[in-house]
């Protein structure tokens, strides 16, 4: 050991010892109570089956009876991933999933494939609010 050595580890431990003491500390957060609305509305929003921005996966298109099957198989396959029963003239057909993104959408495009082959995944048109 030199001369140096001593004093600087002496240095290096103090710092150490108060770095770690003074890492500690309260916070309290002031949130007005309308936060805790909006956010619920926020949440609400974000799992609504009628928001046009979100991706769908279309599994089935043709008659009611091939249209309640195919829902009917996908829900007992996919029981976490929402599925709805559309009607367009003249066809029924089977829309699943309310992904936010199209990479959502195409990752489970990916695992429904497996299951109905001609699946894909689209964007529903904006529909008239009123």
């Amino acid at each position: 050991m030199n001369r140096y050595s001593t004093p600087l580890i002496t240095v290096s431990l103090m710092l150490t010892v108060n770095l770690f003491y003074a890492q500690q500390g309260t916070i309290t957060v002031n949130q007005a109570p309308e936060l805790a609305t909006l956010l619920a509305l926020k949440k609400e929003m974000n799992v609504s089956d009628t928001d046009s921005d979100r991706y769908k996966i279309q599994i089935f298109s043709g008659d009611r009876t091939g249209a309640e099957k195919a829902m009917s198989n996908f829900d007992a396959k996919f029981d976490k991933i929402p599925s709805v029963l559309e009607y367009e003239t003249p066809n029924y057909k089977v829309w699943v999933g309310n992904f936010r993104s199209r990479l959502e959408a195409d990752r489970g495009l990916e695992k429904i494939k497996k299951e109905f082959n001609d699946a894909f995944r689209f964007k529903p048109k904006k529909k008239d609010r009123k």
